[in-house]
């Protein structure tokens, strides 16, 4: 069973998808990625990939983070791979909500050493730093959406429809073995 979390966030479904529409903003938001290092072009159509890096210099390990479905504004399901600490589906649903969007984010490892671990040491690593995923992510959202209210924004003005693209089979394999 995967580690969930969610966050209420003062902004419309579409800012939170504007955000993750930019690879670049990725270690922005996400805890432990350090740095970008490249985003495919066509980011974020189904089977492009972002490629970032994990840890702190002088350590860190080259991690590649696959787009399995991009359904703004509902759904993001990412397949991070990184090396020996394995690889991973994440599922962003969001939803409208009273105060603006309700954002969950669901991440099972699917191999290497979290998934080695019994679900009660990773699960709980998982949400604490999803918790913190989810704040990063809403101080962007609601930021951009401040700009958009103040007629401000400047970046991003439409959120990126979905146009083809399929995921790889590794990928597909990853999520079907999560059900997430």
């Amino acid at each position: 069973m995967a580690a969930r979390n969610t966050r209420l966030m003062q902004c419309t479904p579409d800012d939170v998808f504007a955000v993750l529409s930019d690879g670049w903003l990725y270690p922005v938001w996400v805890v432990g990625a350090t740095r970008m290092r490249d985003v495919d072009p066509g980011f974020p159509r189904v089977g492009t990939q972002i490629h970032h890096s994990l840890g702190v210099w002088p350590i860190m390990l080259h991690d590649e983070t696959e787009v399995v479905e991009w359904a703004p504004p509902q759904r993001l399901r990412l397949r991070p791979s990184a090396s020996v600490l394995g690889r991973g589906v994440i599922r962003i649903d969001v939803r409208p909500h009273d105060v603006g969007a309700a954002v969950t984010m669901v991440e099972e490892p699917v191999s290497g050493v979290a998934a080695r671990l019994p679900r009660q040491l990773w699960a709980p690593l998982l949400r604490l730093r999803n918790h913190e995923c989810l704040n990063r992510l809403a101080f962007l959202a609601e930021g951009r959406a401040a700009e958009r209210a103040a007629g401000e924004l400047v970046q991003r003005p439409e959120v990126p429809e979905p146009v083809g693209g399929t995921p790889s089979p590794e990928a597909l394999e990853d999520v079907r073995s999560t059900g997430l």
